[in-house]
């Protein structure tokens, strides 16, 4: 049974009010309840080691120990002494070495490192990152950063490996640790020492490990047993329980070879104690089983022995545990069949019982099954095989691939179950399978298989066959077809006639335009898809458009693909009969004449003629109409729009006939000739036949007396074309140019001259090489051909001539590989020119070529023999020091003179011997002799020049030219720094840009004088970019200077803000108005009232007033306070302030509200103007007063809905006279902390006090204003 309660109106208010007579059930009076103390409410986390401390006290309420996590990332801070410092000359800290020291470490350890020197010039280095990259960083400036020292300790050789520790481990641990190098002695060194290198303080810890290290060695003990390896299973036990026992008992470490090791020695370590305790158990053993027990032998099939050892050896381990004997087997590599038994004889028989039953347990069965039929036994993903392996899952079956025979292993029982199941599978396969081979060339596999296997899926889903196609990489033609015995034979015969078909088909390559291409394929492939439907059997291709090929390829039977070729070749010749294309020039006048009204006349030609014709765009300045279509057509369509153009106006055609080769002459470059007469004519129109066409006609159109101006002038320019462009060629050998155009060209100018006529030779890239072509005028050109054939006539008679060439002149002729007698023969005519041999002491010459060619070679060689005997040897002395100055980068200097002047110049061999020595004489200046000694020339201080007198010594002058020169340039010392720049770039581009050496004086000598080295014209260069970069200097110094002019003003701090602006708006605004710095006092400074103000005086003087001017707006300014209800406060301010910052800026004052905790949290001061001001507060009071309603209205809607206190009203359960009630007491405890003196409660509703789980704590709300950005 079951009762409900209705809420009605009257009730919900007797509810919300609450009765003062009625007991609430459940609600303890105040006095009546128990209140906790804080420690019971709250109990404290345990201290550290609490847990463990037998007090008999309970454990804290917190449970168990919190374990402290870890950071990932930590800092460690180390000191480098002075005295340990490997590098202590830095001029500026964090510029040297061990800045770059440390960025390499960062880069290589991922640690962030920090240096800083601290006062007595030691080095604190900071490095922070994840543990491991602190170590390695920290090693590695150690090592890098500090001196390194070294100490040697001697430990034990048997305690090294200890220090070494497992792979290396414990001693990297160590030396990263440690911070320091150590250097283990190898094991065949018999050296106890071990080396330890770092810093003292590295060292020390090192040591101090590595003894401690050697220290608990030494209270260790091993001790090695040799015993027959056949007694070690007795002592291991089964499963090694009993050696593990024997650990447990005593406390040493025991170490027994596994069976496939053939050692005998037991290795004990641990405490002496215990080493010794497990050796004598150890021996007990050993004894009691060698007494005790005896062997037999067995011969077991090798087959079978895997059986006997189980996986992993445990059935060798079952045998010795239940029966206490061991089994020892033969190396499974070892052909032996021989197993021992070793035991008690009492044992030995359940033993052996025992192994043969393990032997036996297994069965191998193989079974016969052609390899074709294995993956249909397997079945479609295991299917087949894997019911038998679920029903018999101990058998194991093993298909060996290519051979057929199926192995089946496992226990006897399952293995003939496994074997009868799959005989019936082998049974059922061959009556219903079949399979057959048929060899295919490898040529057609892919087509078989198709687009994305598309025909050979269709053959298996037809035939209920599976093909098998070889892959390329096997270059096999066996294709294998296996399934239904009718549905192979179908697939074998369908396979076969795809092939027969591809051996009869064709491939043919058409020859087709590319432009033509898109329009044979149509608009979205319509028109090629309507020749495949007719032609379904040929495969039609197209080439990519981005190959510009015009090969369009067919594919399929022979016939088809024939008929298909000329089904294309129609198309394609009926589009290149439609493709003719003809421009008309009509005057553009007439062109909206020929459209006609609305398009009828352009239409109707078009229909008649079956033409395409486009006319230019209206805004298009060409005349040309182009009508494209059949060559007939295009003609007729040509007519009709001519005929209209002659019935508009007194049009007159007429044709000139003008030869064909000079057509392209009267066009002109780009068609201005032609284009000029035109244009002279009142815009007639001049058309030539098409190159190529071979027609002489040229078609003049236009008024009637334009055409007879534009036909005169096209004649006359034909007629001086004609006379001036005569031709005739000339035959004549290659290796004759040269001599015919001569030296210079001075041959060939001579024959132009003298007839007028042009005259051009073959370029290397022509075919033809032995054409000469002549240009000009008949009568020139037929005077420059007689007398070019003349020359060739005498050149065509080969003599054969001798002079004679002093033998000492030999040498210059034939040297470098013959270079002269080669320039020599390609100059004249291939003239060949032969020296006598080297020691045959001849002076005779012979010259063998054409007449002209050996008397023009023969006056060549007498002017250079008189060179060479004229030629003088000149030498001048230079200091060697000035050699490679001269020289130049690369010799370039040397190779201009020589060049210049023809003369040859050599540079004697280096002599370092003197300036080893110390006698490099006193340097020379301004090629002045040293007062302190005259230069005295050495053998390599003498510069060789040979050639003719007049001709060396203006090379000497110009050798003499490039000796360098030094001179001083007076340069205040305290522009030095300037002139350098910053890192030298100053004076590194004035050394560039002068193609000089500049010297700077050290800082400490504080000269006035800057040397520049150099060529003479260099210098006198370098000296005036020197002065006037001086000149500049001096002039930023005076006006550094001038804008250094500093006045101080004083202004009270409270106004200082106020002159800054928001964000410092105010100030740059003043600074930027009046290029000026402006400088506030510092927090800490005596005098906060004093502004600085620096620049040029006149600025200054503009800046200071502005300020002024600026304070005395800001004095003139009230402060006034306006009590405001701190719950419109946001509301005033707006989102972001947005609302307050609008108001400031309407009103033209400044607002500040209250900060958080002020003891007058509704007081708001307005400053500004008088009357801004009381404006300002008037609007806040407004503002206030329509806040004030919705504050109000939403805080009684607020007490409304919140829900009533479950004990009742505020007054308690006692209830009482007041119905307001007070408070809800909430949670109360005793002896809190917040009870002391001084102390507050903590505020419940805060989440900052109380957060909740799973969200962020929530920042304090520090102002109205919202939370501060930083």
């Amino acid at each position: 049974m079951s009762s409900v309660a209705v809420l009605t109106p009257e009730s919900f208010a007797e509810h919300r009010s609450g009765l003062k007579d009625q007991d609430i059930t459940g609600c303890v009076p105040e006095d009546e309840a128990y209140i906790p103390t804080y420690l019971e409410a709250f109990p404290p986390l345990p201290e550290k080691g609490a847990p463990g401390e037998k007090t008999g006290e309970p454990a804290s309420a917190w449970g168990g120990k919190i374990r402290p996590i870890k950071a990932s990332v930590i800092t460690q801070v180390f000191h480098v002494p002075l005295e340990e410092r490997r590098y202590k000359d830095n001029s500026q800290f964090g510029e040297g070495e061990e800045a770059k020291v440390c960025l390499e470490i960062m880069q290589r350890t991922g640690a962030h490192i920090e240096l800083s020197l601290a006062k007595d010039q030691g080095l604190s280095i900071m490095v922070t990152g994840k543990l491991e990259s602190v170590m390695k960083a920290r090693k590695e400036i150690v090592a890098r950063l500090q001196t390194q020292a070294s100490a040697t300790v001697a430990i034990p050789k048997e305690h090294h490996r200890f220090v070494i520790g497992k792979n290396g481990e414990k001693l990297q641990e160590l030396e990263l640790k440690t911070a320091t190098k150590i250097a283990i002695p190898r094991p065949d060194d018999p050296s106890t020492n071990i080396r330890i290198t770092g810093t003292k303080e590295g060292i020390e810890k090192a040591r101090h490990e590595i003894l401690l290290i050697s220290a608990e060695q030494d209270k260790r003990a091993v001790e090695r047993l040799s015993l027959e390896k056949a007694f070690h299973p007795f002592i291991a036990g089964a499963h090694n329980r009993l050696v593990q026992e024997l650990s447990q008992e005593t406390g040493a470490r025991i170490s027994i070879p596994p069976p496939s090791l053939p050692k005998d020695e037991i290795v004990i370590t641990g405490e002496k104690e215990a080493v010794a305790l497990a050796v004598n158990r150890i021996r007990a053993i050993y004894d009691d089983k060698k007494r005790k027990t005896t062997t037999i032998s067995v011969e077991v099939k090798k087959s079978q022995h895997k059986y006997i050892i189980g996986p992993k050896g445990n059935t060798l381990q079952e045998i010795l545990e239940t029966t206490g004997v061991s089994v020892e087997m033969p190396p499974l590599d070892s052909c032996s069949e021989t197993i021992i038994l070793r035991g008690e004889p009492d044992k030995l028989g359940p033993a052996l019982t025992q192994v043969y039953a393990k032997a036996k347990s297994v069965m191998v069965v193989e079974v016969t099954a052609p390899a074709w039929l294995h993956r249909f036994i397997i079945g479609k993903k295991g299917q087949n095989i894997g019911r038998i392996t679920q029903q018999l899952p101990r058998v194991h079956i093993e298909f060996t691939d290519g051979e057929e025979r199926i192995s089946l292993e496992g226990p006897t029982e399952e293995v003939e179950l496994a074997q009868a199941q799959i005989q019936e599978i082998i049974k059922d396969l061959l009556v219903r399978m079949d399979y057959t081979e048929v060899i295919i060339d490898q040529r057609f596999h892919r087509h078989l298989i198709g687009k994305n296997g598309a025909n050979i899926n269709r053959i298996k889903e037809q035939y209920k066959v599976s093909v098998r196609i070889p892959q390329d990489s096997e270059r096999s033609g066996l294709v294998r077809i296996e399934g239904d015995p009718k549905g192979v034979q179908l697939a074998r015969r369908e396979l076969i006639e795809m092939v027969q078909r591809m051996e009869n088909e064709r491939t043919k390559d058409l020859i087709v335009e590319q432009k033509f291409h898109r329009t044979i394929i149509g608009q979205k492939g319509e028109k090629i898809k309507e020749v495949r439907d007719k032609f379904p059997e040929v495969i039609i291709n197209f080439p990519d458009p981005a190959q510009k090929s015009d090969i369009v390829q067919l594919r399929g039977p022979k016939n088809e693909v024939e008929k298909c070729a000329k089904f294309l070749q129609k198309i394609i010749a009926d589009l290149i009969e439609n493709s003719f294309s003809l421009s008309v020039p009509i005057f553009k006048q007439f062109h909206k004449n020929i459209i006609g009204k609305g398009g009828a006349n352009i239409k109707k030609i078009r229909e008649e003629t079956n033409t395409k014709i486009d006319l230019p765009t209206e805004n298009s300045n060409s005349e040309m109409i182009v009508i494209t279509g059949k060559k007939s057509n295009c003609e007729a369509a040509r007519e009709r729009i001519l005929a209209i153009q002659r019935e508009l106006a007194n049009i007159k055609e007429t044709e000139v006939a003008i030869p064909a080769k000079l057509h392209n002459s009267l066009i002109g470059s780009k068609g201005c000739l032609v284009r000029s007469i035109m244009e002279d004519c009142g815009g007639v129109h001049i058309h030539f036949p098409s190159e190529g066409s071979g027609s002489d006609k040229v078609t003049i159109r236009g008024p009637v007396g334009e055409v007879e101006k534009a036909k005169k002038q096209l004649l006359q320019l034909a007629e001086e074309k004609q006379v001036n462009n005569f031709t005739a060629e000339l035959q004549a050998k290659p290796e004759y140019h040269k001599f015919l155009i001569g030296r210079g060209g001075a041959n060939i100018r001579r024959v132009r001259d003298r007839t007028g006529a042009r005259i051009i030779f073959p370029s290397p890239d022509d075919t033809e090489q032995e054409l000469i072509t002549i240009v000009g005028k008949e009568e020139a050109v037929r005077h420059a051909q007689r007398e070019l054939e003349s020359l060739v006539k005498n050149l065509d008679d080969v003599v054969e001539d001798n002079m004679v060439v002093d033998v000492r002149h030999h040498r210059h002729f034939v040297c470098r590989r013959g270079q002269v007698l080669r320039e020599l023969a390609e100059e004249y005519g291939g003239v060949a020119v032969s020296f006598p041999r080297t020691g045959a002491n001849s002076q005779r010459v012979t010259l063998k070529g054409a007449k002209d060619c050996v008397e023009a070679a023969k006056k060549r060689i007498q002017e250079i023999i008189e060179d060479l005997e004229s030629q003088v040897t000149m030498e001048v002395a230079i200091p060697q020091r000035y050699h490679r100055a001269i020289m130049g980068p690369k010799g370039c200097r040397i190779q201009l003179i020589t060049r210049e002047h023809e003369v040859q110049i050599k540079f004697p061999e280096r002599d370092d011997s003197a300036a080893v020595s110390g006698q490099e004489p006193p340097p020379q200046e301004n090629g002045e002799v040293s007062p302190e000694a005259e230069f005295v020339p050495r053998k390599c201080d003498v510069i060789v020049i040979s050639g003719r007198v007049e001709k060396c010594e203006p090379a000497k002058a110009a050798l003499l030219a490039l000796v360098p020169i030094t001179e001083d340039v007076e340069v205040s010392y305290e522009l030095h720094r300037y002139i350098i720049g910053q890192k030298g770039s100053g004076i590194r581009k004035m050394m560039e840009e002068y193609e000089v050496n500049i010297w700077v004086p050290q800082p400490e000598k504080q000269l006035d004088v800057i040397k520049v080295t150099g060529l003479e014209a260099n210098v006198e260069r370098a000296k005036q970019g020197l002065q006037e970069r001086v000149k500049d200097l001096q002039a930023e110094q005076e006006d550094r200077a001038l804008r250094s002019f500093k006045v101080t003003l004083s202004v009270d701090p409270k106004f200082h803000p106020k002159i800054i602006g928001r964000k410092g708006a105010v100030i740059s605004q003043i600074r930027k108005d009046h290029d000026v710095s402006i400088q506030f006092p510092d927090k800490g400074d005596e005098q906060q009232d004093l502004i600085v103000i620096s620049g040029y005086e006149r600025n200054v003087e503009e800046g200071r007033q502005a300020i002024q001017q600026l304070v005395a707006e800001l004095q003139e300014m009230v402060s006034q306070d306006v009590h405001l209800d701190p719950r419109t406060h946001a509301r005033i301010i707006g989102a972001r302030g947005k609302a307050i910052r609008k108001l400031m800026e309407e009103f033209k004052v400044d607002i500040r509200f209250p900060q958080p905790g002020s003891d007058e949290p509704d007081k708001v001061t307005v400053t500004g103007l008088p009357e801004t001001v009381d404006n300002a507060i008037d609007h806040l009071l407004n503002l206030e007063e329509e806040y004030m309603l919705n504050v109000t209205e939403t805080e009684t809607l607020a007490a409304y809905m919140k829900p009533p206190s479950r004990c009742g009203s505020g007054g308690g359960a006692g209830g009482g006279d007041d119905s307001s009630g007070g408070p809800a007491k909430g949670f109360v405890v005793r002896d809190a902390p917040w009870n002391d003196s001084g102390n507050k409660a903590p505020d419940m509703s805060s989440a900052e006090d109380f957060p909740t789980f799973g969200t962020g704590v929530a920042p304090k709300q520090t102002s109205a204003w919202g939370p501060k950005k930083f």
